[in-house]
């Protein structure tokens, strides 16, 4: 049975507990994402991190498709919104913790008559118990 994404959920979750340990939420996202729309000013190396703190935007989102917002850059307004697969992790800006989330891209079986492998591809980690 396919679940849905749990990307959503741990971001709200770890957004809350950002929040609880009066720490700065600050999510990354992937500017390049089909989607994404955020001031292109604030851009670097293809990523944005936005602080996601309530004295920092109004009317936060986070739903099952995406984070949206408003927020002001340079003074400025802007509506941002930024699709879930395109959030790369939430952090706290005081310390680093938080969650960061794998670029999830979908297999591609170029011939639908022969089964995707189940082996996992070479160029991505694997866990493996260190003792």
């Amino acid at each position: 049975m396919a679940m849905t994404s749990s990307v959503p959920y741990l971001i709200r979750a770890m957004n809350e507990w950002i929040l609880d340990n009066t720490c700065t939420p600050y999510l990354v996202v992937d500017a390049g994402v089909d989607g994404v729309s955020v001031p292109v000013d604030y851009v670097k190396d293809g990523q944005i991190v936005l602080n996601i703190s309530p004295t920092a935007v109004r009317n936060l989102l986070i739903d099952d498709e995406a984070v949206s917002f408003s927020g002001r850059f340079g003074g400025v307004a802007h509506q941002i919104y930024a699709p879930v697969p395109a959030v790369l992790g939430i952090v706290s800006r005081e310390n680093g913790e938080g969650m960061w989330f794998p670029k999830e891209d979908a297999p591609v079986n170029p011939d639908p008559t022969t089964p995707p492998s189940s082996d996992p591809p070479a160029d991505k980690p694997t866990l493996r118990v260190v003792k």
